[in-house]
C-alpha cells in the first residue's frame, strides 16, 4: 500500500497539481493586493475618497457609531458588505486572467494543429512494393 501511494504522489499530474496550487496562492496575494492598494483605492477617490473595506452594516446595538469595521466585528455583528464588494473585485479580476490566459493556450493549440505535419518518409516494405511494381512494369514493357 505505501509503493502503491508513492507512485500516486509521485506522478507527473498530482507533481503539477501540487505546483500549481501554490503558484495560484502566490498569485491570489498578487491578486489582493492589486485590487486593495490600486483599484479599490482609485474606486474610492472616484467615489468621494470612501473606503471601500469600511462598509458594513451594524446588526448590533452594541455598535456606538461608526467605528472601523474591524472594531465594529469586535463590538458586536456587523454585516460588511464592503469586504464582499472588494474579494468580488478579486475573483473578477482573477477570472478574466485566467480567461485570457485559457484563450492564449487555446489559439495556440488551434495554430499547432493548423500546420501541416511533413508527409512520413515511405517505410521499408513500400519501397521493397514499388521496386517489385517497377520491375514487373519493366518486363512487361
Amino acid at each position: 500500500m505505501l509503493k502503491e501511494f508513492r507512485e500516486f504522489e509521485l506522478r507527473g499530474n498530482v507533481v503539477d497539481l501540487a505546483i500549481g496550487v501554490i503558484i495560484g496562492a502566490a498569485f491570489n496575494k498578487i491578486v489582493d493586493s492589486i485590487v486593495s492598494d490600486i483599484i479599490m483605492p482609485i474606486i474610492g477617490a472616484i467615489t468621494g475618497g470612501l473606503d471601500f473595506s469600511n462598509y458594513y452594516i451594524a446588526l448590533s446595538s452594541a455598535i456606538i457609531g461608526h467605528p472601523a469595521y474591524a472594531d465594529a466585528k469586535k463590538a458586536g455583528a456587523a454585516l460588511g458588505f464592503g469586504q464582499f464588494l472588494t474579494i468580488t473585485v478579486n475573483f473578477i479580476i482573477v477570472a478574466m486572467i485566467l480567461f485570457f490566459i485559457v484563450r492564449a493556450i487555446n489559439m495556440l493549440k488551434k495554430s499547432e494543429a493548423a500546420v501541416p505535419a511533413p508527409p512520413a518518409p515511405p517505410s521499408e516494405s513500400e519501397t521493397l512494393l514499388k521496386e517489385i511494381r517497377d520491375l514487373l512494369a519493366a518486363k512487361a514493357a
